[in-house]
């Protein structure tokens, strides 16, 4: 066959269905990004406006306030961290957890050997209870509860991303029957195959921080939970309940270099580096 003139040859053209995928596609994109522009235009302008109306000293609107936080705090400033961060933020294991807008979040410091329905045995054999699902009944809930302290033992926990996947499996504990402050676990189902670096192979790794009490996060002011900083502490709570169940335990000194950071909602956070190994006992 003669080579340059297969190559030379029209092309089929595209089916009906796949133009129109890419047409709704590309529509949906555009439609996308008017709106943030709509958007951006619109705070800008209530913000100046609202500064207009406190310079001229005429009747105050405060709740214009809650319409520009809510469109900032939950439009602009997650779209922008989005964007910023698929540029900055590499893609590959790193030893931390990421937020849905793309933030560095908690710092993976615990990892496990075994399975995910041995693993919630164990964490419920010792008295930890597994989170809800996040539902806007669950997110309705556990605002009620922290606002009156009342107990919610399975309130849920935010979603935050390992290998690109949200939470395996979470666990918690409150502290004073309230879910304002919180020990908790995040676990996520490592991919087939993967290894942690330094060729560990391991099932899950997971990450411990204590909430301490609710406020706004700092990059997006966002209603969420502030953790603790020394977040070595929680993962020893965690490990010593699995230990309590019959897990052994490795621990890798110096996985990582030990480091003061922040969160993903501005908390500061601090580690040793060491990552304990976990591993579940069969009969769990």
């Amino acid at each position: 066959m003669d080579l340059r003139r297969a190559a030379d040859a029209p092309r089929p053209r595209e089916g009906g269905a796949r133009w129109y995928r890419r047409f709704a596609a590309d529509v949906v994109l555009a439609g996308q990004r008017v709106f943030f522009l709509v958007t951006t235009v619109l705070v800008g302008w209530a913000i100046y406006d609202l500064v207009v109306e406190e310079i001229d000293d005429r009747a105050r609107q405060p709740w214009l306030f809650l319409v520009i936080w809510v469109l900032a705090a939950y439009v602009l400033l997650p779209h922008v961290h989005r964007m910023l961060t698929r540029i900055y933020v590499p893609s590959y294991f790193i030893g931390r957890a990421r937020t849905a807008d793309g933030l560095l979040a908690d710092p993976v410091n615990l990892a496990v050997v075994g399975t995910p329905g041995q693993l919630r045995a164990a964490m419920l054999s010792q008295g930890w209870a597994e989170a809800a699902p996040v539902t806007a009944g669950s997110g309705l809930r556990i605002a009620l509860a922290s606002l009156a302290r009342r107990s919610y033992a399975a309130a849920p926990v935010s979603a935050l991303f390992v290998f690109g996947e949200k939470q395996t499996l979470a666990f918690e504990k409150e502290v004073d029957g309230s879910p304002a402050q919180r020990h908790h676990v995040r676990f996520w189902a490592c991919p087939a195959g993967w290894k942690l670096p330094g060729g560990f192979a391991v099932d899950l790794v997971g990450a411990a921080t204590y909430d301490r009490r609710v406020g706004l996060s700092l990059f997006t002011f966002q209603i969420t939970h502030k953790i603790a900083e020394n977040t070595d502490q929680e993962r020893d709570l965690v490990v010593s309940a699995l230990k309590a169940a019959d897990a052994r335990v490795q621990v890798i000194r110096d996985f990582s270099t030990g480091y003061h950071s922040r969160n993903g909602g501005g908390d500061a956070i601090e580690t040793d580096g060491d990552l304990p190994i976990v591993r579940l006992s069969a009969a769990a």
